[in-house]
């Protein structure tokens, strides 16, 4: 058995990067350039009927498919050219040539995500001239030869790599599609790709969703009648099933985020059908039954428009987070809203495909919308974007399968939730809360963040990735200012004169609707709050507890609004009580912060660069120094929101009365009802 150190497992990889690919002072060749982009995608003859909000049937789905690799074959002229696309400036690779080899296979075997359904129905698939089978046919046995500039030198004695990683993407795809990928290869060629593909999977890997890569290596090459090593595959099969945790998600050591929905819940029941069905039906079965957990929680994660919530790492990955759903079609379960899938499907989709910052040089962005460098993390390079293509692996579904037959729906947004109600879904295994508010049609989620910026040296899972509050559907997290600009989180002036914020959280407790958190400075372990958020029907009471043994001077902020094309950043006060409201409007939306106990200045807050939406951006912060002596440690805060061109009433902006008590706090709430929390 393989035993691994305790050890960042996103670190180790990059380690192994490293050894792999030495650092080597020469010019990296650019990509080639293509003229013009691409207009954004249309809905063509859309079926009103079938899919009464977005008009996408499985057609329109192939559309968007063909539509993305389109985009990717435009840099296609012959059957030698990689794919490699123009590289965004930022911490994004390669940075030197030796990592440009797994640049190229990256771009090659994460676009036959996109190209391999769609080579299964249209084997002659043709884009820029070039045969699509005959292009991927011509690229694959070139990873194996040492005189091509793809070449993938063997593992040898080194640990896991990107290349693990593509490799693993790569079987995925020679198990959808072999009549087209695998089978005209040569014998010859086909023994050399084993040969590369296996001295990687026959391997050791990262302690997370990566023993999926060696999995799909190991079971793809015993399909095909090479020797394998059988007792490493059980392994890796075995420690992949003790990651799930219940409610649909599994656990990425040590993350909650889309990687247990479009890596986790994609693979095991893919894995399934395509070899673990035959070979080891009950570990299939095990795969298959949690994903059938998620069909009861994860699509709550969706607005009421199936937009995705910006939150975790490879965010640019986006549309991947809808994989599942589609093959939730394969389950007997007839308690399923198909319709309602297939609608938060298409509807994200929509969200970025017709989106105009989306694409650049015809490539999907790094970032949420257009390029955002803050959300960008080092292992990802141009091609990798192309993660997303997993979406499309749902067009392996059969046409007459009741997920693309169903007649679209709103689910509960349409049959259960009623406006000027809130509706919370609690995680209990991953303390995951889900939120969904039918006053604006906006889900929001809650969840792990507990990483140190110190060990973080890649610095994404203690970054604002994963550390904000709360994230929400209707507004993209925003990325922290250097001068105190903070966006749904605390920051804290430290030891170093910089604005800190939370990264070290505990859960403590779900209960009777409030939702309770420790935290902890990094820098300072005498700077801690108990954390108290109780999702309102427009918006959030916060209700947080001062614990710090020393003075600290410290800010909040709501979430933010981007300057929208062609509207105003508006800003407004009213007073309300003892109190003012600050408003902030961006046409879209309004956003309203209202201090109640604890603070001693309101401000508007705009910035630059700072959003993911647009380089113009306002939202509104509190401040204040707190000294452990003071008469009340208690800092409460509503956190509003309404859509634009509506107005707030002063029952709105003041829906709660707060107690203190020597226990803690009595909330009561505009109907009466009461909350208890006790610090």
């Amino acid at each position: 058995m393989i035993q691994f150190k305790k050890i960042n497992h996103v670190a180790f990889l990059l380690v192994m990067v490293l050894v792999v690919f030495p650092m080597e002072a020469q010019e990296i060749k650019p990509a080639k350039q293509v003229d013009g982009e691409m207009p954004l995608f249309q809905v063509e003859n859309p079926d009103f009927k079938t899919s009464p909000y977005t008009g996408m049937t499985k057609k329109h789905w192939e559309d968007a498919a063909r539509y993305l690799l389109a985009g990717a074959f435009s840099y296609i002229d012959d059957l030698d050219d990689p794919m490699k696309f123009p590289k965004l400036p930022g911490k994004s690779y390669p940075h030197d040539i030796g990592r440009v080899p797994t640049e190229k296979l990256e771009g090659l075997v994460r676009t036959l995500f996109v190209a391999a359904p769609l080579l299964k129905k249209e084997p002659d698939l043709t884009l820029n001239g070039i045969k699509v089978a005959e292009y991927y046919q011509h690229q694959l046995p070139k990873l194996a030869d040492p005189e091509s500039e793809a070449f993938i030198k063997p593992r040898g004695n080194g640990g896991p790599s990107q290349n693990l990683v593509e490799y693993g993407a790569l079987a995925i795809s020679l198990f959808i599609s072999p009549e087209t990928l695998w089978d005209p290869l040569s014998q010859e060629d086909k023994d050399a790709l084993a040969a590369s593909m296996l001295s990687y999977g026959d391997g050791p890997t990262v302690p997370s969703n990566w023993k999926f890569f060696n999995i799909f290596v190991l079971s793809f090459f015993d399909a095909q009648g090479y020797e394998v090593n059988k007792p490493l595959l059980e392994e890796y099969l075995q420690k992949s099933l003790d990651h799930y945790r219940g409610q649909g998600w599994y656990n990425d050591n040590p993350a909650y985020d889309y990687y247990s929905m479009w890596a986790f819940q994609v693979y095991g029941p893919m894995w399934a059908s395509v070899y673990g069905d035959t070979h080891y039906p009950e570990i299939a079965k095990a795969f298959k039954t949690n994903f059938q957990d998620l069909v009861y929680h994860y699509p709550y994660m969706f607005s009421e428009d199936g937009e995705m919530i910006m939150w975790g790492r490879s965010i640019s990955y986006r549309i991947g987070s809808i994989s599942p759903f589609p093959f939730t079609g394969t389950l007997q379960d007839d308690t399923i809203n198909f319709g309602w899938l297939r609608r938060i499907s298409s509807g994200t989709l929509l969200q970025f495909l017709q989106n105009k910052n989306f694409l650049l040089d015809r490539i999907p962005t790094l970032g949420f919308y257009g390029h955002f460098e803050p959300a960008v993390q080092v292992y990802s390079a141009r091609g990798s974007v192309f993660w997303m293509g997993k979406a499309f692996l749902g067009l392996l579904v059969p046409d007459d399968n009741p997920f693309w037959t169903a007649t679209e729906n709103l689910g509960p947004w349409d049959t259960t939730f009623e406006k000027g109600k809130v509706y919370n879904k609690f995680q209990a295994a991953s303390h995951i809360l889900i939120t969904d508010y039918p006053d604006i049609g906006a889900a929001e989620i809650r969840a792990w963040c507990h990483e140190k910026k110190a060990d973080d040296w890649q610095g994404f899972r203690s970054s604002e990735n994963y550390n904000k509050l709360s994230y929400n559907s209707a507004f993209p997290w925003q990325a922290d200012g250097e001068d105190g600009e903070i966006s749904m989180n605390y920051v804290f002036k430290n030891a170093k004169n910089e604005w800190e914020p939370w990264r070290l959280y505990t859960f403590k407790s779900y209960e009777n609707g409030v939702y309770r958190r420790d935290a902890v400075l990094e820098t300072n372990d005498k700077v801690t709050m108990q954390l108290a958020d109780i999702p309102l029907p427009n918006g959030i009471l916060r209700v947080d507890r001062q614990t710090s043994q020393v003075t600290v001077q410290m800010r909040l902020g709501h979430y933010a609004l981007p300057k929208l094309e062609g509207k105003e950043l508006k800003q407004s006060k009213k007073k309300i009580g003892d109190t003012e409201a600050y408003i902030v409007d961006n046409g879209e939306y309004q956003l309203a912060l209202v201090p109640l106990q604890g603070w001693g200045k309101t401000e508007f807050v705009s910035a630059e660069g700072l959003n993911p939406v647009s380089e113009e951006s306002k939202t509104i912060n509190l401040a204040a120094s707190f000294l452990p002596q003071a008469a009340t440690n208690i800092y409460a805060t509503l956190m509003l929101w309404k859509k634009s061109g509506e107005t707030f009433t002063e029952a709105e902006l003041m829906p709660v009365n707060l107690k203190n008590t020597s226990t803690g706090v009595e909330v009561t709430l505009a109907d009466g009802s009461q909350k208890i929390i006790l610090f």
